[in-house]
């Protein structure tokens, strides 16, 4: 007989491995008191179900592993039913603060009050100084302090300009050296509306880690060893991350992955792909139903994304799922002296 098959075919559980990575309900036996059973629920994402038992991920971010032989019932649930809530008060800074904590660069170091940030060239966003507050310096020698530091690491020197929250005089300054700005949206939306446009949400699966075929879906990382080593240390960092998958008729080419960061009141939602024959299905829709859903239950009440002004495709699909643009920021890439 095989693993789990016992607690599988018992009336009560309504559940089977093919429900981890859904919302659940389980009752587990926890104790015996006074020589009667006490029962214990917990509601929250199914994670794993192997031979040590079943684990399920609580509101509250902590694990609960159940022993097969103490589940007594379970059942797939509906998405967590969140609340119509204003959108978290967030200045730009801080906006901007919160969502570094959400992509953790692999190695972070202080310039006055700036964060030089590097990961072997993963991203922009993890390899570069983001420019928030005094840099202790002249703006002149700290871009220069700038570029030999991402020049030690055989990086290119970018720089993310905030504004309101970069120096004043900086953008010009990057101009004068002659640096591009290349500008990037960001934009926020109320989770309980995002929650509720989602369709098909069913097929949607969470778990906490970034997986063979979820990483094969990203398609960000290639066969350099140090890349692919940053790339997985960057995207599981942050305080609560979630990562999202629909599978495909392939186990191992899902039809759209997903990623998201709950950090107190704030989701960031990102590395959202859809693959080619799969488009236009409502499949981003539902992953960001899904996440979004996880992210209210753990207390989040409003949702972030990054978006390249250029991408006019991506903009468009926000647009429709009611994110609006908070602010701007730009990238800068410093010219090799």
């Amino acid at each position: 007989m095989p693993e789990g098959s016992a607690a599988e075919s018992r009336p009560e559980v309504r559940l089977t491995r093919s429900d981890v990575g859904r919302r659940v309900s389980v009752r587990r036996l926890s104790e015996m008191l006074d020589g009667r059973p006490v029962f214990r629920d917990v509601i929250g994402v199914l994670t794993s179900w192997d031979a040590e038992g079943l684990t399920v991920v609580a509101r509250d971010g902590g694990a609960v592993t159940i022993p097969q032989q103490l589940l007594m019932a379970g059942k797939p649930v509906p998405l967590f039913p969140a609340r119509r809530s204003p959108l978290p008060v967030s200045s730009p800074t801080e906006l901007q603060r919160t969502a570094a904590r959400g992509w953790p660069a692999v190695e972070q170091e202080p310039l006055g009050e700036w964060t030089l940030r590097a990961s072997a060239g993963f991203t922009r966003r993890a390899n570069s100084v983001q420019a928030l507050g005094d840099p202790g310096l002249p703006l002149p020698q700290a871009l220069a302090a700038v570029d030999d530091w991402y020049a030690a690491r055989g990086l290119p020197g970018y720089v993310e300009v905030s504004v309101p929250g970069s120096p004043d005089g900086l953008a010009e300054e990057l101009t004068r050296c002659g640096a591009e700005l290349a500008p990037t949206l960001v934009r926020t939306a109320p989770l309980a509306a995002l929650v509720k446009l989602g369709q098909g949400g069913d097929r949607v699966r969470l778990s906490r880690t970034a997986d063979a075929a979820w990483l094969s879906r990203y398609r960000r990382v290639g066969d350099d060893p140090a890349l692919e080593r940053a790339a997985h240390q960057v995207l599981h960092g942050g305080p609560s991350v979630w990562f999202a998958t629909v599978p495909g008729p392939d186990p191992a080419a899902p039809a759209a992955i997903g990623r998201c960061v709950i950090d107190g009141p704030w989701a960031c939602f990102g590395a959202v792909e859809v693959a080619p024959e799969a488009r236009r299905a409502g499949l981003a829709s539902a992953l960001m139903a899904v996440l979004a859903a996880r992210a209210a239950e753990e207390g989040a009440t409003g949702g972030y994304l990054q978006v390249e002004a250029e991408n006019a495709g991506a903009i468009a699909l926000y647009d429709r799922l009611g994110f609006t643009t908070s602010h701007t920021y730009h990238y800068a890439r410093l010219p090799r002296r």
